[in-house]
This record gives structure tokens, sequence and C-alpha cells, in this order.
């Protein structure tokens, strides 16, 4: 506990000194950022230091305790809800934090010998104060589920790659990542999932009282991507036109979910008088999966925009519908360089750089909110049209890019090139790179 102590003191340390005890609107983008860190840094050391005295707290109100359990005598029906009041976390987060802190926790054998923590790599990460206890209980959560049919060193290497992974990533972000490690853990898993999200897909239609339309569903990954791409295609079509037009285009006041309900009744608007199957807008659904894995039908694969891996058989039928481009890694492709020879990026190229990028390479975005843009200008500094001179950016990051300073570097070539986000001084004095693209997912260790 002196420890836990002695390293909270100093994380309180860090705050008053990253911010030099002056008032936050008194600081530079610099300080604010130091002082943010520092306090994350906090935050991380005090859900390490707590954790041990939650798991303590549950082992005095374990149940056999009767009366005299620990939870009761506070006038607590559980050791959740006496965690619950007297942090202000919800009574879930109170869980979590009990079962983060029992498999993150030393252990004792039944001989009485010490024992490393069931899942020591988080444990690690959690005391060194590299990650809270949100991304400790994802992990946990996830390997916990896999427990009993994925190979236990490969799930010890991915408990490491993951603890490693974490720090850095949002909680969004890590959630991904963990869904393709589960994939990775634990392939023969996802056709089982795959067919209860597809037993339980619905939709429903209704009138309410007061005449609106109510739309509920639910749909499987396969039968939701093209809904979810047809939708924000025709949605991203409405900002970029409203952000590139004057006039009563351009007071367009519409928020995002009113655009989603106006591209859904477009949608069934163009259906209701087409002959047609119909195509939506300019955007494409894309799936992915190496050629092997394609070919012996194991393994999982990718949907632009779907967190979750889907199994190689969902990948084959999706593969069969003309609407929807395969994209098999390994396989033969077209050049994608053309060098000075055309302005703009051809679909192919962008494909390809969807590979690298996976969307928006800054925050993220999905691949059919981007557009390809020239790291060395076109027209300014005779930049080629080229993979390794074009990166995917949404608007809003690539007019944050160039009007805040940050630079852009690529460290390698094809699918598997690195992308670098280096800040601009004023906002980072150290100009510490980050990293971008697809790379930020990686599995390996």
């Amino acid at each position: 506990m002196d420890e836990l102590l002695a390293s909270l003191a100093a994380a309180v340390d860090a705050v008053r000194a990253a911010g030099g005890g002056r008032a936050p609107e008194a600081l530079g983008p610099g300080e604010l950022m130091a002082v943010n860190e520092a306090f994350g840094a906090l935050r991380r050391r005090v859900d390490a230091a707590y954790l041990p005295v939650a798991t303590e707290i549950t082992r005095q109100s374990r149940t056999e305790l009767g009366k005299d359990s620990l939870a009761r005598k506070q006038g607590f029906r559980s050791p959740a809800m006496l965690i619950s009041a007297t942090t202000g976390a919800t009574v879930g987060d109170a869980v979590r934090m009990v079962t983060v802190g029992e498999a993150t926790a030393p252990r004792t054998t039944l001989t009485g010998q010490s024992a490393p923590a069931k899942h020591p790599h988080v444990a690690a990460a959690l005391s060194a104060g590299e990650i809270g206890m949100p991304a400790a209980s994802a992990i946990i959560s996830m390997l916990d589920r896999v427990a009993i049919r994925a190979d236990r060193a490969a799930a010890d290497r991915m408990e490491k790659t993951l603890a490693a992974a974490a720090p850095g990533l949002t909680l969004d972000q890590l959630h991904k990542l963990i869904a393709r490690a589960e994939a990775h853990l634990d392939p023969d898993g996802l056709a089982p999932r795959e067919e209860q999200l597809h037993a339980d897909r619905f939709l429903t239609v209704r009138e309410d009282r007061g005449g609106a339309i109510l739309v509920t569903g639910a749909f499987d990954p396969e039968n939701g991507a093209p809904i979810k791409a047809a939708i924000e295609g025709l949605v991203t079509g409405m900002i970029r036109r409203r952000d590139d037009t004057a006039g009563p285009v351009a007071e367009d006041t519409r928020s995002v979910r009113q655009m989603q309900a106006d591209a859904l009744a477009d949608l069934c608007r163009h259906a209701l008088g087409c002959a047609e199957v119909p195509t939506g807008p300019s955007t494409t659904v894309v799936v992915r999966m190496s050629l092997s894995d394609l070919e012996a039908g194991t393994g999982a694969g990718e949907i632009d925009g779907i967190a979750q891996p889907v199994s190689a058989a969902v990948v084959r039928r999706m593969a069969a519908d003309a609407q929807i481009i395969p994209c098999v890694l390994g396989g033969e492709s077209e050049i994608l360089d053309w060098g000075r020879a055309k302005r703009l990026f051809t679909p192919a190229q962008k494909l390809a750089l969807v590979e690298r990028d996976g969307g928006c390479a800054f925050c993220g975005a999905p691949p059919h909110m981007t557009v390809v843009h020239h790291l060395r200008w076109w027209a300014r500094d005779a930049g080629r049209t080229d993979l390794g001179n074009g990166i995917l950016l949404c608007v809003a990051c690539h007019h944050r890019i160039h009007n805040d300073g940050w630079d852009i570097r690529i460290d390698g070539t094809g699918s598997g090139a690195r992308v670098w986000f280096i800040p601009p001084p004023w906002l980072d004095p150290a100009r510490t790179p980050r990293l971008g693209g697809r790379t930020r997912y990686d599995l390996a260790a």
C-alpha cells in the first residue's frame, strides 16, 4: 500500500508541475495538454490503487459470512452497492472494479504458495499507470470469454499485445482491437455468434399516437453493412454539399440524425419508383480477407465500417454479390501507381489506401467519408498521384491538419506501411509522432 500511495503522490506532483500553479484558462495549448496527460496518469494511478481495496471489500463481504459480511454491516446488500455508494460509481462499474481487482491480484495456491495474477500483463500495465480500469476490464472480459476454447499460450501473448497497445487508444478503438483479437483467438466462435445475430435480426415499422412513424431494428453484419454504407454515403454527400456550396444548401441546419432519417426516406422513394435494384449513392461495401483463409474457409474477415470481424462463410456469401467489392489480399491486382499521368486518385488506388489507412487515417472515420489527399500537393509541389503520396482523410481532419500545422510521415510501402502524424510544436513541443491508419489495430506483438 505504501508503494501505491507513493505513486499517487508522485502523480499529484506531476499535475502541479505541469500547470505551474496557474488556472487552466491561463495555460497555452502545449501546457494544457501536459496538464491533461498528467491528470490522465493520476486517474490511472487512482484506479490501480483502489482495485485492491475493492477486492478486499468483496472478500470481507462474501455470502458465507452471513450477518458478519462487511457490506451487510454497513447496510448494503452487496459489496458492489457499498462500493457504488462510497465512490459514486454505478453498480455495474463497481462490479467491473471487483472483477478486474480479482483478476489482477496476486494469488495463493491451495498449498499456501504465492502465484502470479490470473492476468499478469494487464496487472503490470495497471500497476505502471499505463492503462485504467475501463481498458483493463474490456481486455479481461474478452480473455475470460474465450478462455475455455483458446490456446493458453496464444491467449497469454494476446493479453500482452493488448495491454501494450491500449495506452493512447480511445475505449472505442480498443474495443475494435479486442474484437479482432477475439476472432483471432476463437475463430470457431464467429459462426455461432453470426448465426445468433442473424436469428435475432428484426425490423418493426409502426405509427405512434402522435403520427410519427417509428422504425426500430437490429441486423447481423452481413445484412447491416449495406444498409449502414448506403445511409452513411448519402449523409456524407449531404454534408459535403453543405460545406462546399453557398446559398440555400449551405444553410442546411439538419443534424446528422435528421440527415440519416432523410437518407432512408430517399432510398425508399427510389425503390418505389425504380424497376432495378436500388444501388444507393456513390459508396461501396468492401469485404476483406486473405486469399489463403478464403480458400481454406478458415480465419476471420472484415467489412469496412463494421468493427466486428466475420467468418469466412460470410465473406464468401458477400463476395458473390455484384454490388459488393471483395478485396482478397495476396491476389493479383491492377497497376496502382500512376505517377503524374493522373491528377486524381483512381477508385482502385483509393481501395488500396483503404487497406493501409482503414478510413480516415487521423480520426478513424469510415472509408466512404474520406477522400484521397496528396501529401505533397499535385500542383504546388509536383506531388505524384502515387500510393506513397496519398492518404485518406475526412474533410474535417484534412482542414485541421493543414490549418494547425501537422506533418505526416509514411514508413514503408503498400498496405503494411505505417502512417505517422507529427503534431505542431505549439501543441506538443517534443513533436512525438502518433500512429494513425489501420496499423493502430495490428495484433502483432
